[in-house]
């Protein structure tokens, strides 16, 4: 496997990790629609900044947000590029799916 297939494997991993927990989703879903500051996602989720800190480090960490700064707040936006390779990478998967018969395995 070469470097270029190993980190597009550990991206689709990462990206595919960040989104297997239910606050992370929640997150996103909020971010769909608009840019929100972390006071905002705090207030909407009704979670510890802490904990949502932790959430947004694992999303930026596979890139599926945008942050900037603006005085002491960030404030976060989806990197909609990110979630295209992921689905991306789904679309082509299924598509690579070979549809075999079912095996039965014999007694040897």
């Amino acid at each position: 496997m070469s470097l270029t297939e190993i980190n597009h494997q550990e991206i689709i991993i990462t990206g595919f990790h960040a989104l297997s927990d239910s606050i992370r989703i929640r997150v996103l879903d909020l971010l769909c629609t608009r840019e929100l500051c972390v006071c905002e996602i705090t207030e909407i989720l009704d979670i510890p900044q802490s904990k949502l800190s932790f959430h947004l480090k694992t999303l930026r960490e596979a890139n599926l947000l945008h942050s900037r700064q603006q005085g002491k707040w960030t404030y976060y936006s989806i990197n909609l590029s990110q979630l295209v390779l992921l689905e991306k990478y789904l679309a082509d998967f299924r598509r690579s799916i070979v549809l075999l018969p079912t095996r039965i395995c014999e007694d040897l």
